[in-house]
């Protein structure tokens, strides 16, 4: 699709809803181990106990120099990657032994919206996605067919359910797995911190990624297609590659 996104996956919840456009990389998640990551740097006197504090964001939790600099190296938005960082920084907290990085977010938000940028959304300074990021109609055509969930309150649609946000979440996933990222009390799938988190439990939720096995099975549980767990490998290990280059030339 447009921008080589791959719009309407999501974290289907078995509904396998994803359109899968990666081709099979040969990544290292095919040869015993999960893609490599390292842990995002933390500001100064930072929490990374997210939810029911207040005081939490990813905004204020993760390093600003960090986050420029493999913002910079890596060429995803620094707003996008605060929010994939302090969901990663959260589950560090909240599951210490699920092991997911920061670089695997950042690959689904790149492979399903390019990070919010699709047909012209933009991630603003506080973390919303304007204009709203909302799939094709899930009617049994190119995609599976899903019945509305939520009534159209999260994607305007009142007949079938769309996959929504930067991070593609649909409806009735969303309704389950929805977080509050930024603290606002709000849990809205068209902002980043929101959709990360949320994102992060999700894959986090059967157990440990840190292995070939667990990160496979948890980003195909994201979108039941081998092509797409293919993709968002490299892409993982891409980001992964420039972050060290970039740290190691900074170093």
């Amino acid at each position: 699709m447009a921008g080589g996104t791959t719009l309407g996956a999501g974290a289907g919840a078995g509904a396998g809803t994803g359109t899968g456009t990666g081709t099979g990389t040969g990544t290292d998640s095919d040869s015993g181990s999960a893609p490599a990551t390292s842990s995002p740097a933390t500001g100064s006197g930072a929490s990374t106990t997210p939810a029911s504090d207040r005081s939490w964001t990813a905004a204020t939790t993760v390093s600003a120099d960090w986050a420029a600099t493999t913002a910079a190296t890596t060429g995803i938005p620094v707003r996008a990657l605060i929010g994939y960082a302090g969901a990663a920084l959260a589950l560090q907290s909240e599951q210490p032994s699920c092991g997911l990085g920061w670089n695997t977010l950042a690959a689904l938000g790149a492979v399903e919206s390019g990070h919010g940028t699709h047909a012209g959304s933009a991630i603003g300074s506080d973390g919303a996605t304007t204009p709203a990021i909302i799939g094709p109609a899930l009617d049994g055509g190119e995609y599976d067919a899903i019945s509305d969930s939520d009534g159209g309150a999260f994607d305007g649609d009142t007949t079938h359910d769309r996959a929504v946000g930067p991070l593609q979440f649909i409806p009735q996933t969303w309704q389950r797995w929805g977080a509050d990222g930024n603290g606002d009390g709000r849990a809205d799938p068209q902002q980043i911190d929101d959709a990360a988190l949320a994102a992060a439990r999700y894959l986090c939720h059967s157990g440990s990624v840190t292995d070939a096995a667990g990160w496979r099975a948890a980003v195909f549980s994201y979108n039941h297609v081998e092509s797409y767990v293919d993709l968002v490998a490299a892409t993982a290990n891409e980001y992964m590659a420039r972050a060290a280059s970039g740290a190691a030339s900074n170093g």
